[in-house]
């Protein structure tokens, strides 16, 4: 079943998150980040920062702070069973510390097949402000959903 490309440009519902000085280590060490600037507060003042920078990738997870982070996949009665992620970029405006609240919206930018309709992408693009609006970074999600119904399985 090929996705319904109506929802392009659809836009959901903001997640807010506060950072928190133990969580940032905690990820930092999740994804095996060895600078101590992500774990030493002393080390980031030493490298010019004001606490603990949020480690990359870090701002996909804000998104999963939603009590149902997947319930947009769900709206477009996606398998979850046939769900892979695809690719993840990243564009970064300005660095995050604990203490900032940060705002996650992402919109629907795009929806495409592959491989005779086998595969179907799905674009989410994301932006992560602060409280008062100013940009923190950008991200893009493609996430591929196998389709067995598709042709050329």
């Amino acid at each position: 079943m090929a996705l319904d490309t109506t929802i392009i440009g659809t836009t959901f519902p903001g997640t807010e998150l506060t950072l928190d000085a133990g969580r940032l280590r905690f990820f930092a060490k999740a994804i095996g980040e060895t600078n101590p600037i992500f774990t030493d507060p002393e080390a980031a003042r030493a490298a010019g920062h004001r606490d603990i920078p949020a480690p990359p990738t870090f701002f996909f997870s804000i998104e999963l702070e939603n009590p149902n982070p997947f319930g947009w996949a769900a709206d477009l009665k996606i398998d979850l069973r046939y769900v892979l992620h695809g690719e993840q970029r990243f564009v970064y405006h300005s660095t995050a510390y604990p203490g900032d609240t940060l705002t996650a919206t992402s919109t629907i930018s795009d929806i495409y097949s592959k491989k005779g309709g086998a595969l179907d992408f799905i674009v989410k693009d994301t932006a992560v402000t602060r409280a008062d609006g100013s940009a923190v970074a950008d991200l893009t999600t493609i996430i591929v959903v196998r389709n067995p119904a598709g042709a050329n399985k």
